[in-house]
């Protein structure tokens, strides 16, 4: 009897643990701090360039200015004021600030902020002068001469950078070099800068140059947080690894200051965005990321030191990403453009070789039917196929289970006082009967790393987000929207999560149920409780997820109900000793 009140026991902490942990982690425990977005992040009004870790042998960038504070103008304000070149693209739209070269006005024409018809689109990149400040900028670094910086006003070729119009900024510092900056874009989110240098003085010079991404703070949105299975901050190809730093992380480190001695390509990413420089394939490059002023963020690199002779030039190329982490965007770039590893912007995690195969099918399901919902629910069939034949042997081991239930209540009440006994005479009997006991256990296992895949693709992959099914299932990546306890939105207010309960959860765990009612019944009666308590912990413990899960799950419960009723209706005599 203390083993069944320790079991139970054990059963309803963690039930408790699961239903109550969202609650408490949202009520009680500290979130991170919010950036001040009242003011601008260091240098945002013209300060120097970066500062180059140093490197022996060759020339030290400036030193970045004080931090400046005022107070930040809406983003149309500051786009409103000073010159700038359009950017336009199927994908893109933005533009370019001709005082310093920032490429700091970037919206995403093909994704909204939310599920609302007139919700604007998403802004990623904006002015440093602003509330949202995120942007980034090419340039140089050297010793001796005078180099471009934030405040230098260049000169433009054109008015608008589109796919087939590049567009090259000019500016000279008067002592005989001039700088320019080709920028091209292509039809989703790269833009390629291509940096040349040339030198009319009488000697050489030496120059570096070098590519940053600036964030004002910390995404505000609570789905850009960073979490134990999406990562959101700081991330790169950086000393030959996928690197997923967080912020905190820079913030402890010495000085602010995480320095890399090869960079592959580095910058921020969320959820679903991505803002990332990368040096040209070529070229040799080191970097850092830096805690600023103001809560701010630095993601840098810079290549190599280059002598250019009197009257010879030198081109280095470098690019730009900043849109969103479409899988087959990504996966392009890192094939075609050699960009190593860009598509682990997306964090698969340990079970990438599995999650991406779902993630293909899945898609291609759905460029077939033109619904995520309905793609999610063919899915399941095509997955409930193939492992038709584990799950037929389960049906028929555990109906076989059924039919000596007498045979085991009647060993156990035998030997009641007597467990090791009672356990040898038990496994005497499943041996005799051909019974395993575990072949109920092994469609579960393998359906556990299928639910997980789903669950990081439903979390992950811009391709569903926003998705919707029927009637008022809006988006799949997000929780049910209909609570039963604010009357479907009748009432004003969202339940929390550990009461959220809405129609797919409720549907869930009435299949769950019916699904049990099928299987044999446990001979122990704290577990016959246990199993019919398990459908309704159930249904409120999945109800906080995102609603593709749910359907995956009902539609699973569905089928393994009609390949129950299929089974028994073939085989009669399985029928014996229905569960009461």
């Amino acid at each position: 009897m203390d083993d069944k009140r320790n079991w139970i026991t054990a059963i309803l902490l963690s039930a408790a643990i699961l239903l109550g942990w969202n609650f408490v982690s949202q009520k009680f425990l500290p979130t991170p701090p919010k950036p001040d977005v009242t003011k601008t992040l260091a240098g945002a009004d013209g300060a120097a360039n970066p500062a180059v870790p140093a490197q022996p042998g060759t020339p030290a960038a400036p030193a970045a200015a004080a931090p400046t504070v005022q107070t930040a103008v809406p983003v149309e304000t500051a786009l409103a004021s000073g010159n700038r070149v359009a950017i336009e693209t199927p994908a893109l739209s933005g533009s370019i600030s001709l005082v310093g070269a920032r490429i700091d006005d970037i919206t995403l024409t093909k994704y909204r902020q939310t599920i609302k018809k007139d919700s604007p689109p998403v802004r990623l990149f904006a002015p440093a002068n602003t509330k949202a400040a995120y942007f980034a900028s090419v340039g140089w670094s050297a010793q001796g001469i005078e180099v471009p910086g934030p405040a230098t006003v260049w000169t433009a070729s054109g008015a608008k950078l589109t796919p087939a119009t590049p567009v090259t900024l000019s500016w000279a510092n008067g002592t005989g070099q001039s700088f320019r900056i080709e920028y091209s874009i292509d039809d989703d989110y790269l833009i390629t800068a291509k940096q040349t240098v040339a030198n009319a003085g009488a000697t050489p010079v030496a120059v570096q140059s070098d590519a940053f991404i600036i964030r004002g703070g910390r995404p505000t949105h609570p789905e850009d947080h960073d979490t134990t299975t999406i990562h959101s901050g700081p991330t790169g190809l950086l000393d030959s690894k996928s690197n997923f730093t967080n912020y905190d992380e820079i913030e402890k480190a010495d000085n602010g200051l995480m320095n890399f001695k090869s960079v592959g390509w580095i910058g921020f990413t969320d959820k679903y965005w991505l803002s990332a420089i990368v040096p040209a394939e070529s070229q040799r490059a080191s970097g850092f990321f830096k805690s600023l002023p103001n809560k701010g963020f630095q993601a840098f690199f810079s290549s190599g030191l280059n002598q250019i002779a009197p009257g010879r030039q030198i081109t280095t190329t470098s690019r730009v990403f900043v849109g969103a982490k479409e899988v087959s965007t990504l996966q392009r770039y890192e094939k075609d453009l050699n960009i190593p590893r860009l598509s682990n912007a997306i964090d698969w995690g340990w079970f990438e070789f599995f999650e991406v195969p779902i993630f293909k099918l899945l898609d291609w399901l759905f460029h077939q039917v033109g619904n995520f919902g309905v793609a999610i629910m063919l899915l399941t069939v095509i997955i409930r196929a193939l492992m038709f034949p584990v799950a037929q042997r389960q049906f028929h081991s555990m109906a076989q289970m059924r039919l000596v239930q007498p045979k085991m209540k009647a060993l156990q009440e035998r030997y009641k006082d007597d467990k090791p006994r009672q356990q040898q005479e038990l496994m005497k009997l499943y041996k005799d009967e051909k019974i395993n006991p575990l072949a109920g256990c092994l469609p579960i296992v393998l359906q556990i790393p299928i639910f997980y895949a789903l669950y990081k693709v439903l979390m992950l992959t811009i391709e569903m987000r926003h998705q919707p099914f029927v009637l008022w299932i809006r988006d799949l990546s997000a929780p049910d929207p209909a609570h039963f306890l604010n009357l479907f939105g009748l009432l004003n207010f969202t339940p929390p999560s550990l009461l959220a309960l809405g129609p797919l959860a409720l549907i869930l765990g009435v299949t769950m149920f019916l699904q049990f009612r099928l299987n044999p019944q446990a001979t122990d009666p704290v577990q016959q409780q246990v199993f019919k308590i398990m459908p309704w912990l159930f249904m409120f413990i999945m109800a906080p997820f995102a609603a593709g899960l749910l359907l995956y799950w009902i539609t699973n419960n569905c089928l393994s109900i009609a390949q129950q009723q299929f089974m028994y209706r073939k085989f009669p005599q399985l029928r014996a000793a229905p569960v009461k």
